[in-house]
């Protein structure tokens, strides 16, 4: 089986402004299983039964995260059923959050930062919905609320305390009926922007709602990584 590979090699700068790099990593025989949140975390039965029967969907987004998008990054416990803050009652939703490593890019760091958050929602939210409902029963089943997908880069060019880097995160959550109308094509992503509700964070100080824009962007499902090959069991059409 092929292993997660060591690189260090600058993908090309889009119209959105953002260029990603790899950075060296020690190989590993396969995607960590901590990324997913384990039973005993939840706190309530509803969330551990969401939890268990959605056990092999979790892990498949796991593994294809691990596998089909090399430059990004899932921390510990970041996929699971997690309830969004000022939720009612035991509202879950499948939650995921990705740091995405990037390069330094004047025309990126010079947007405003809607036009960054709209930058980085149209690339990657679109394809990671589809990847997240893989298992079609997330969107009939009533226990589940909704989705959140909360991406996180490095701000270049500025410096937090002890000179550690700063990064800023938006995090975007969709009520299910949305999500299900983007993926049967009902509305588009621009309608999916539009409507979903996103929060931004400047390093550790919450910004606030913001609004932001949506376009199709195919750059998760189009670029290869040059010299990179998936094990041959492994497929992330």
């Amino acid at each position: 089986m092929s292993c997660r590979i060591s690189r260090r090699a600058i993908l090309p700068v889009l119209a959105a402004g953002l260029a990603l790099t790899f950075v060296s990593a020690p190989a590993a025989a396969g995607p960590q299983t901590d990324r997913v949140l384990p039973m005993e975390e939840y706190r309530s039965d509803k969330a551990r039964q969401l939890a268990a029967t959605y056990a092999p969907a979790l892990d498949g987004l796991n593994t294809h995260l691990y596998y089909c998008l090399p430059w990004i990054e899932v921390q510990r416990h970041s996929i699971g059923f997690y309830k969004p803050k000022n939720a009612v009652g035991d509202d879950r939703y499948l939650s995921l959050r990705l740091y995405i490593e990037q390069d330094a890019s004047p025309e990126f760091t010079s947007m405003p930062l809607p036009q960054r958050a709209s930058a980085m929602f149209s690339r990657y939210v679109g394809t990671l919905l589809r990847q997240m409902t893989r298992d079609r029963r997330l969107l009939d089943d009533p226990a589940v609320g909704g989705f959140a997908v909360i991406l996180e880069w490095r701000k270049h060019g500025v410096q937090g305390v002890d000179h550690r880097p700063v990064h800023e995160t938006i995090a975007v959550f969709m009520e299910k009926p949305l999500v299900a109308g983007y993926l049967k094509r009902t509305i588009t992503v621009r309608d999916l922007a539009a409507r979903a509700r996103v929060l931004a964070f400047d390093g550790e100080t919450h910004l606030g709602p913001i609004v932001i824009a949506g376009w199709d962007d195919d750059f998760v499902r189009t670029y290869k990584v040059a010299n990179y090959e998936l094990p041959p069991e492994m497929s992330c059409d």
